[in-house]
């Protein structure tokens, strides 16, 4: 199971046993979720004091109506990011906000920039192939690729801090270019 679906599924069961009244659960759902629901209702409403009132709102909501979840419709944080986005609005409308909120019309269109879980989990399994087939390569390519392309040296440094001529240099990575790209398409 990846670090996403790890934290997803707590997120779930945490909302699980606040449904259940455990007052603990909201504490490791806000340390978990905070900061970004805070985004969210600082982009709408434009100054911090009116987002950490709509953030406070937020989980005055969620210990209300934990119970309402249901994880087969939303994931736990797309769920509590349109609690924000709402509670966000619902200030808004209310004209509570102080100046420095966009007009509720755009704030209805503001969406969470944030990629997609699904999208988190493809970079995350993609990252994981990349790491895993750089491994495969023999350790003068690998170093050279990772200093090269991770540390931004270029062949020159590469070749002076190896002691090889530069050729040598550019041949060593666009071998271990070849067999990372073999690797990737496999």
């Amino acid at each position: 199971m990846s670090d996403a679906d790890l934290a997803r599924e707590e997120l779930k069961a945490a909302i699980a046993r606040l449904a259940d009244g455990d007052r603990s659960a909201l504490e490791f759902i806000y340390q978990a979720t905070s900061a970004k629901l805070f985004g969210i209702c600082l982009r709408i409403l434009g100054t911090r004091d009116d987002a950490e009132d709509a953030l406070q709102d937020v989980y005055v909501s969620l210990w209300r109506s934990a119970d309402r979840y249901d994880p087969a419709r939303a994931s736990p944080i797309s769920w509590l990011a349109t609690f924000a986005r709402n509670r966000a609005i619902d200030r808004l409308r209310s004209g509570k906000v102080q100046s420095g909120a966009v007009p509720v019309d755009e704030a209805m269109e503001i969406s969470d920039e944030t990629p997609l879980a699904d999208e988190q989990l493809e970079v995350q399994q993609s990252n994981a192939q990349v790491h895993h087939c750089i491994e495969t390569l023999e350790e003068r390519q690998r170093d050279a690729i990772r200093t090269a392309f991770f540390h931004g040296a270029t062949y020159a440094e590469l070749a002076e801090t190896q002691g090889v001529p530069l050729g040598t240099m550019k041949s060593w990575v666009r071998r271990g270019l070849a067999k990372l790209k073999r690797c990737l398409e496999a």
